[in-house]
Formats: structure tokens, sequence, C-alpha cells
């Protein structure tokens, strides 16, 4: 992996939920039956997404849900890339009582993630034990026999809480930490214990948890290394961040985090640059199966964003950011319209200018974040 040249480029996704009506379009579609109140087959979603935007093809190509952003991934060239994979990899139908949406795409599908070569997946979220710890551990060994590498998920308390190490130049590494917090929705009873499998739970966006992670962060880097904590927190929709939330962040970064990545929200929301550091509130969904799904189109969540952040890579700074704006069409994602791209810059450059953010748009459509 690199590292080595004027700065460090990560890709950063928000959620990539590979299950359900995505996994039902896919060379190796699993069981559709669903557990949910209003919708039992997850062919459905799909063909809600039809009746919204027209024919999805069936026994799609595993590159399908990626569509324009595989390119843009390979013309950027980043050095590390790191996503939420908020979805099991199982064929368990044990499914999890008490939740309204259960997520899971059949093993033999994970071509489709793989597409993506993502070096470190975010497993600490909502969805991951959707079909109980049998399922979790299937999903670990079926991402492990992929070659993918996984944090914040394990067969025990300490294997959740490893982080994913990707090599740098040199000595060098680049450390992924992943953790869940109650507030996305995720229930206790997933939490990692000593002899318990689950995920790195964090109960609360409180000082003493924040104060945890950043111990943990510093007994685990040396000199040299750099630090994304990927978070999954917070509410589905809104713009507004709670004060726990920044609190949490700044002393994420006080504590050695050079990345604070969040996720969980349907929709992008703030950026900020604390001391230097990049702090995305919520980098909102990448891959999902809400075409055709009403009830919040204000918050326009068929646009998505690819989030390069380019990193002094002496000091974990920000250099600059480059968001690419695109759209979820036929479960696939193109590029956003200009109007679309302009409607989405000016969103985010006003609710991220409460943090000191100033985000540019560039002709083409692409936001830039400078450090100062």
């Amino acid at each position: 992996m690199g590292g080595d040249g004027g700065v460090l480029t990560l890709f950063l996704a928000g959620d990539v939920m590979l299950g359900r009506g995505i996994d039902q379009i896919l060379p190796h579609p699993g069981d559709p039956a669903l557990p949910e109140a209003y919708v039992t087959d997850a062919r459905t979603y799909v063909e809600l997404a039809e009746t919204a935007n027209g024919t999805i093809p069936r026994g799609a190509p595993f590159s399908w849900p990626w569509g324009e952003a595989l390119g843009l991934l390979d013309e950027a060239a980043p050095d590390a890339r790191i996503l939420n994979l908020e979805t099991s990899v199982t064929q368990s139908d044990d499914i999890a009582p008490g939740k309204s949406v259960h997520y899971r795409m059949h093993p033999a599908n994970l071509p489709c993630l793989a597409a993506a070569r993502p070096d470190a997946c975010a497993l600490a979220n909502n969805h991951v034990l959707d079909y109980g710890r049998g399922g979790l551990a299937e999903t670990l060994d079926s991402l492990a026999a992929a070659g993918l590498r996984t944090a914040g998920a394990g067969r025990d308390l300490a294997e959740a809480r490893r982080p994913a190490a990707l090599p740098l130049s040199g000595e060098r590494r680049l450390l992924v930490f992943s953790l869940g917090m109650a507030s996305s929705g995720i229930p206790r009873t997933w939490a990692a214990g000593a002899d318990r499998s689950g995920i790195d739970f964090v109960d609360e966006a409180s000082d003493a948890a924040a104060a945890e992670v950043a111990d943990r962060v510093r007994r685990a880097k040396r000199s040299g290394d750099l630090v994304v904590v990927s978070i999954h927190w917070g509410s589905n929709w809104g713009h507004s961040v709670p004060g726990d939330q920044v609190r949490f962040a700044h002393a994420l970064v006080d504590g050695g985090a050079d990345v604070v990545h969040g996720h969980s929200s349907h929709h992008p929301r703030p950026f900020e640059v604390y001391r230097g550091h990049p702090v995305l509130y919520g980098c909102g969904d990448l891959i999902d199966d809400y075409e055709g799904i009403g009830g919040h189109d204000r918050y326009r969540d068929d646009l998505r964003l690819l989030y390069f952040l380019s990193l002094e890579p002496d000091t974990g700074r920000l250099d600059h950011a480059r968001l690419v704006p695109l759209q979820a069409h036929r479960m696939r994602l193109r590029h956003a319209s200009r109007e679309d791209s302009a409607w989405l810059h000016e969103v985010l450059a006003r609710t991220s200018r409460t943090f000191g953010t100033h985000i540019t748009r560039d002709p083409e459509g692409t936001f830039t974040v400078r450090a100062g």
C-alpha cells in the first residue's frame, strides 16, 4: 500500500448495504423472504426501484451496484479504501428479534463487495447481526476467505476491538478502528464480551467512553502510524449533530485519531476540520435498495458522496478533500446532474459552515475542502 508521495489519500464511504433488494439482482440471490411488517419479499424493493426509475437486470454483473463509482475510484487511486459494510453475509435464518429491518447477502455474492477492492470493512453497525451470532460467524468467515480485512466485530471482545492494520510505506501502518453506538439502533445485546461474539459496542457518546477509546488508540498507535476511527452513530435523518457526538469526535482527535469516519444517517451530514483533522459526522448511504421508498424526499437520499481525503503523511492532518456526488438510479451509481450536485453542495456547505468548514464546488461538480 502507498503513502510515500506528497499526500496519503484515503477513500471513505458511508453505508454499503448489499443485502435485501441488492442481493436479489446479483448472480446468486439468497432467500428473498423478509421478517418485515410491510414487505415480506426482498424482490419487492427491486420492483419499487423499477417503478421509480426503470428496468433493473436480474443476474446483473457484480459490478452493477457500484456503477460509475468504480472508474472514479480507479482514477483517484487512493492509498486505502474504507467503507461501512452494513449487512450480514450469510444464509442463516436465525432472525434477530425485535428489529424491523433485516439485511443479509448471499456469501456467493461477495464478489460484488470485492469489486470495489476495499482495504477495510467496518462492521460495528446495526445490521451485521441481523441473522444471529451464527450469521455473524459466517459473515466473518466469508469475508476472511475472500481476503477482506474487517474491524469492529469478532468472536470475542478482543477480536471485535482489534483494529484492521493496513501497511503503509516503510514500517508505518494505517489502523482502522470500528465501533457502534446505541443511538444508531444497535441492540445492547450485540455487544461482544470476553467469551461472547458481537461488535465493539459503545452505549453512549460520553466523555468516559471517548477516553476509553482514545486510550486504546494511543496504546495501538506506533510512531508513524495513522488512525481512522469509524463510528456508526446517530439517527437516520436530519442534518444537526448532537453536542455529545461533537465532543466525542474532538476527544478522539485529541487522543490520537487522525480521521473520524461517521456513518448511519441515510444522507450526508456536516464535514468538520478539527485541529487540522477531518471529522465526517455522517457520510450517508453509498449503496442501498431505497429507490422508490418515499417519506423523506426533502433529504434527497438518492444523492451519494465519494469521500477522498488527502492527508499529510507525517502528521495525518488534512491537506484537502475531494467529494464526488453520485446518484442511485436503477440500483446503480451514476454521476449526479449539475442541478443535483448544486443542491447537495448548498446543503452540505450550509450545514458544515457551523463548524467553520468552507466547501467549494468546481464546474464539474466536485466539492473541495481545504485544511485552512
